[in-house]
Formats: structure tokens, sequence, C-alpha cells
């Protein structure tokens, strides 16, 4: 690995940006988790291209699988995938999806319905603990997903059974689909029910790669218990047109405008995007 991490997270961005076209992608959220996934897969998973059977290695669940841009596009920058084959997303030909298939090397495992990777995450968390390990696990949930009652069930078993090779990571940028989420099923105080549920919790900026590093790096947070890492993130970071706004989460944008949004991505100042976003009723 050559590239710093912000440099490799522009590279992601920019894969991410240029899957929009044709079908459309999840934009804001593959945006706002595209930090948290790089600093992830270049400096604490215990993986690589080589050891994607290794029955030790780190393992990533995409929880979130509507994220998957940002994962396929890390992926291919890291090797574990021609970059060309990202031309395929949503391909008839391909398995470069909406969401993630293990059809694609370096995915553990699908997703898309919300609210179930914790659980797959729980369960392979015993195992490695069973067969003496020391693999560990990261589940990456959204903060919407967390309305969901099997995240939370998940929790108390976790909990329960003391799987302090388990890490959550809530990618917390604020919104649910097109809704903010304290205005829909406000979630906050957020680190305080993690830790009614016997989680160690801790929080930070999760665009800033130093604070992501102390955090993982103290990794298990407490002996014997679980842990989750609640990162603050913007949605559609790195495009200050669109930061933050509820309406454009799932996009589907022509090619010029994809060219205006990378120019912007390297510093150009905003043009206005004339596509429709899509809203989900």
């Amino acid at each position: 690995m050559t590239d710093s991490a912000p440099v490799l997270a522009r590279k992601v961005r920019e894969h991410v940006i240029r899957m929009t076209q044709g079908g459309g992608c999840f934009l804001g959220a593959s945006l706002s988790c595209t930090d948290l996934l790089v600093h992830l897969y270049t400096q604490v998973l215990r993986c690589a291209p080589t050891r994607t059977n290794d029955p030790d290695r780190d393992y990533l669940l995409l929880s979130k699988g509507h994220d998957v841009p940002a994962l396929y596009g890390l992926l291919a920058e890291l090797g574990y995938f021609p970059l060309s084959r990202l031309k395929n997303h949503l391909a008839p030909t391909d398995s470069i999806y909406w969401h993630p298939s293990r059809k694609v090397p370096g995915i553990e495992f699908h997703s898309g319905s919300l609210g179930h990777l914790l659980s797959v995450g729980a369960g392979i968390a015993t195992d490695l603990k069973l067969r003496g390990s020391r693999g560990r696990v990261f589940v990456i949930l959204g903060d919407g997903e967390l309305d969901e009652g099997s995240v939370w069930e998940a929790c108390l078993v976790a909990g329960a059974h003391g799987l302090d090779n388990l890490t959550a990571i809530v990618d917390r940028n604020g919104f649910q689909a097109n809704c903010a989420t304290e205005e829909l099923i406000p979630l906050e105080p957020l680190a305080d029910k993690f830790a009614a549920f016997g989680w160690r919790t801790a929080r930070v900026n999760g665009h800033d790669f130093d604070q992501l590093g102390r955090a993982f790096g103290a990794l298990p947070l407490a002996p014997g218990r679980p842990s989750v890492v609640i990162a603050d993130t913007v949605r559609n970071k790195g495009l200050p047109s669109l930061e933050g706004k509820a309406d454009r989460w799932f996009v589907r944008l022509t090619p010029p405008e994809v060219e205006a949004l990378l120019a912007e991505l390297h510093g150009a100042a905003a043009t206005p995007l004339t596509s429709r976003p899509l809203v989900v009723r």
C-alpha cells in the first residue's frame, strides 16, 4: 500500500461517483463510510487478497449493504479483483450490484435486508472463540438500521457471551433514507444504549484518521466485552454541494453530472445537479 489514507479514500470516492450512472447507487451513505472502510482495511483488519479463505483472518461484514459501492471500490484498489471490473456495476453478466455478493472476492456475506449481519457476526465471533482463533469480526451498521430489533437481540447475545472479538461500527451520518434519524425515531443517547447491553463504547469523528487510529488501536475496548465504535460522519462526504442533504441518498446521474462531481471532489466549484433525486415513499 503506497497511497496515504486520504489519497486512497479519494480514489474510492471517485469509483463511487462513477457508479451513479446507469442504474444509480446509494451515493450519500457510500461516501459517508468510505473513510471508515479505508482505515479498517489498511490499518486494522488482518486480511488480504491472498487470505480470503484463511480460517484465522479478520472478517468485515457490511450490514448496511447499500454502501457497497465504497467497499467494491476499495477492494478493487487493494487488488481483490481488477479495477476494470467496476465498470460492470449493475451489468447482468456480473455480480457487482447494489448490495454485497459473495461471488465478488473479499465479500464475506450477502447483505441488503437491514438488521441481519450483527447476528451473523456474533455467530462468526463465537465460532472463532470456540476454535481458539485469533480472528476478529467487524460489522458496519447504519444508524437508521439500528431501528431493527434484531440488532439489539444480537447485542444482548454478544454481551452475554463476552464476545470481545466482535466490534460493531455505526456509520452515524444522521439519516435514514431521506429522513433525519432524530426526527423519525431518535437514537440518542446512543452510546448509553449500547453500554446498557453490555458493550464498551467509543465515539469518534468518522473522517478523522487519527481518531480512528486511537479507537481501533485500543481494541478490545474492555476485555470480555464486545466493542462498538460510533463514528460521526457526513452524508456525501467530499462533495460540499451535497453534504448533509436528505434528498441525495440514492442518485442516478448523467455522465456530465458525474464529471462535475469528480471535479468538485478534487476542489473545483460545485455545479448544481439537474437530475431529480429519487424519493422512496
